[in-house]
């Protein structure tokens, strides 16, 4: 069973690797780089600020950019070029390959983000001159970030187990961006009563809380981050990965691929 999960998820990765990531690494190279340019005359404080702002919150947006344009085109993809029914046609079943195609996808986007963590901390070393204490946060909040890449992965498999590619885009960016202001929904929901209140507290919870692994500004002021909010978002992503990878087996396990 885990060598079958593990050549789905090796394959993927692979696949992943030579179609788009290289890419995303230019461009995010180049990004970094100007940045660190454009501020290299403002005051060491600014400075600093700027370009972990900067490159953090360009790992996160590149990262789920690929997460999502990826994920759709997993299940999808596979079909279309009938190659789908060659890896089924051997002893993998459809559980092994979701579950697969989900450590594949996230493989790349860890890889991705560590190469992508050496850039924001080259820039960060070319206008600061050199690491303090006050930087490990920045570690905090990139590891926030891959834990929202697998909620995210999680969720375009999820939606492309039955959805189109387009639709399943749509639905994975609409959750993303809500759940980026999911403490916002929370505040409404306790605000409004009745029928409108219990759906809006319901929709608060069921939508996946992105707002949590967002410590982007906290790191770029050297806030230390509390063990009790790795633990909470640690179990939370694991949780609800968990929950839509199961739902994307069990819609996939009954999927009719004719």
């Amino acid at each position: 069973m885990k060598s079958r999960i593990a050549f789905v998820a090796f394959n993927t990765f692979r696949e992943a690797v030579r179609d788009r990531v290289l890419y995303n690494l230019i461009a995010f190279a180049l990004l970094i780089s100007a940045a660190a340019i454009l501020v290299g005359e403002i005051s060491i404080d600014v400075e600093r600020l700027v370009v972990i702002n900067l490159g953090l919150t360009a790992v996160s947006l590149f990262g789920v950019v690929i997460a999502i344009f990826i994920g759709i085109g997993l299940v999808s993809k596979e079909i279309d070029k009938k190659t789908l029914y060659t890896v089924l046609s051997r002893p993998v079943r459809r559980w092994e390959f979701v579950v697969g195609k989900f450590f594949g996808l996230t493989g790349t986007l860890v890889v991705n983000t560590f190469f992508m963590a050496i850039g924001v901390f080259l820039a960060l070393l070319y206008v600061a001159r050199h690491f303090e204490k006050a930087d490990l946060p920045v570690l905090a909040a990139l590891y926030f970030i891959v834990l929202e890449f697998f909620v995210v992965c999680a969720l375009a498999l999820f939606f492309s187990s039955f959805s189109t590619p387009i639709m399943s885009a749509l639905f994975t960016f609409a959750l993303f961006a809500v759940g980026s202001l999911s403490d916002e929904l929370r505040g409404f929901a306790r605000m409004a009563t009745g029928l409108k209140g219990a759906l809006m507290t319901v929709c608060a919870y069921v939508v996946p809380n992105f707002s949590a692994f967002n410590i982007i500004n906290q790191a770029a002021h050297g806030d230390g981050v509390p063990g009790r909010l790795i633990l909470y978002n640690t179990l939370y992503a694991l949780l609800y990965s968990t929950i839509a990878i199961s739902g994307a087996v069990l819609i996939f396990q009954r999927r009719n691929l004719k």
